[in-house]
């Protein structure tokens, strides 16, 4: 397997670098963080179908995403068109990463991938609509709604906020009233591998098997990394002025029917 990974220097990539098998030929892009890999702007296309006719992969895994800023849009809708295209060109399987907030949040229970996307924020605009460009240029590929990431060798940013808060060095408020799938990063790296050599398409929902308040997981985190979970403040996103998701819980049973990795409980990760 000839694999290619985008943004391979953030926090998905990485892992994916690092759980990939030594039989693979494995490169990964970055942008501009330090390290081995082509430098790769994704807003380029040529560039982008450059790297992919030379490199040659039979998957790639497309991680790049801009969260925030003026760039966020190019990176994550036209970007994707054109990792998107240059694959299709070459035949190559596509993954390509989304979110949890394509869906507004405003209703109980499980989002399952044919409900219809309704975000409420530019990041999950901006990710619904690279999740059309990309079916629509590559029927063939598989888009991957994902969760919360954590428990890496490096804590994820918002792990890095819970501790903070936990040792009184931010007054950050985690919402009770916010509910997610956390998933740990290797169990999501590791099923994306799984799915490279399989020919799902579509959309799948790849999350973690329990539905939780912010509140509540940053307490686990908290726990785990040894400091006092009291310490956590609580809030609520309904407080908020600007729009926020509250309810993205991702029903994942379609990929939990399919793969044999197996995606662990936050309870098992941290304990």
């Amino acid at each position: 397997m000839r694999l290619l990974v985008t943004g391979a220097s953030g926090y998905l990539g990485s892992a994916l670098l690092g759980a990939a098998p030594a039989t693979w030929e494995v490169a990964g892009t970055r942008l501009s963080a330090p390290g081995d890999g082509p430098v790769l702007d994704v807003r380029d296309e040529g560039a982008v179908r450059r790297l992919l006719a030379v490199f040659r992969p039979d998957c790639v895994i497309h991680t790049a995403y801009v969260q925030h800023g003026p760039a966020m849009r190019d990176v994550n809708v036209a970007g994707s068109r054109n990792v998107a295209g240059a694959a299709t060109a070459i035949g190559a399987r596509l993954l390509h990463m989304s979110t949890d907030v394509v869906f507004n949040g405003e209703r109980k229970g499980l989002w399952r991938e044919d409900d219809e996307t309704s975000p409420i924020t530019d990041y999950g605009r901006s990710k619904a609509d690279a999740e059309r460009e990309v079916l629509r240029i590559a029927p063939d590929a598989l888009v991957v709604r994902t969760s919360l990431l954590y428990g890496g060798a490096v804590p994820a940013p918002h792990e890095r906020l819970v501790l903070d808060a936990a040792d009184g060095r931010s007054e950050t408020r985690f919402f009770t009233d916010e509910i997610r799938c956390p998933i740990a990063v290797a169990d999501l790296a590791a099923a994306l591998l799984e799915l490279a050599g399989r020919r799902d398409r579509g959309v799948m929902h790849v999350a973690g098997p329990v539905a939780i308040s912010r509140h509540a997981f940053a307490r686990m985190l908290a726990r785990a990394g040894g400091r006092d979970p009291q310490r956590v403040r609580a809030g609520r996103s309904a407080d908020l002025d600007g729009p926020r998701p509250r309810n993205c819980a991702l029903d994942s049973s379609r990929a939990r029917s399919v793969l044999t990795t197996a995606v662990r409980e936050p309870k098992e990760v941290l304990r």
